[in-house]
């Protein structure tokens, strides 16, 4: 099924099972509204914000991502921690505000037509990193053992879907990495997520050469780093991560 059709079934969805602006409930009226699940006042709002932040940022780190205020080449958490096994992570939005409520609604929500906004913007930030690695992979980071029975879906793998399905390039995928039972990362301090997925993530098949993790939030980077180290001991040679969220 092409774009523009499942564009008119996100249309017609919204036409008879209104769910209305994911930020302020006004009615999506156009299909490209429907498709977004964002007015176009609340999406431009956004995209505007976005760019001020971007031009206002004293560079970004060249480890984590993340804005740097004062700080050179790389932030101040990333300089006082212990090494990364990856490259360099690229994050798109900020934690707060009307992002939070945005990752809120699609995540807790499952507001699948953010999915097709976020997908958007992962699309574009993916061009840079493809630009220098033409051969890099996709790989999702694997959802805790047992997400997909209990919610009946995943927002990561619902965004390397869309990316698949979607225009352009992305169509290299690997889902070579599973997750072993452990705790939920966002309940634990920073301590105890540095130790939590140790042993925890396993690769199945085959590690792509360069791989491109995909995630919803980076809060310490341990994920990230923990699925960094299981596909270079499978025999990767460089890792990159992009993330929605940086926290």
């Amino acid at each position: 099924m092409g774009e523009k059709s499942r564009r008119l079934i996100f249309f017609l969805r919204e036409y008879f099972f209104p769910s209305g602006c994911a930020l302020c409930d006004t009615a999506l009226i156009t299909v490209q509204e429907a498709w977004y699940g964002l007015c176009e006042n609340c999406r431009t709002t956004i995209e505007k914000q976005w760019a001020e932040d971007h031009l206002s940022a004293g560079g970004f780190c060249a480890l984590c991502g993340r804005p740097l205020i004062s700080e050179h080449e790389r932030c101040l958490p990333c300089r006082c921690s212990n090494a990364k096994a990856f490259e360099q992570v690229t994050v798109l939005f900020p934690y707060t505000g009307k992002y939070r409520r945005l990752l809120k609604a699609y995540k807790f929500g499952k507001n699948l037509a953010l999915g097709n906004f976020f997908a958007e913007k992962i699309r574009n930030a993916l061009g840079e990193v493809e630009r220098h690695s033409p051969d890099a992979v996709i790989v999702p980071v694997p959802p805790r053992s047992g997400k997909i029975r209990k919610t009946g879906w995943d927002q990561v793998e619902y965004l390397v879907t869309l990316l698949e399905k979607g225009p352009g390039t992305v169509k290299k995928v690997s889902r070579c990495l599973r997750r072993l039972p452990s705790k939920v990362q966002k309940e634990l301090n920073r301590a105890e997520r540095k130790t939590n997925l140790q042993g925890r993530i396993m690769l199945k098949g085959t590690a792509p050469k360069t791989a491109i993790l995909v995630d919803d939030v980076i809060t310490t980077g341990s994920t990230l780093d923990v699925c960094t180290a299981v596909l270079k001991e499978g025999g990767a040679e460089k890792v990159y991560g992009l993330c929605l969220f940086y926290n």
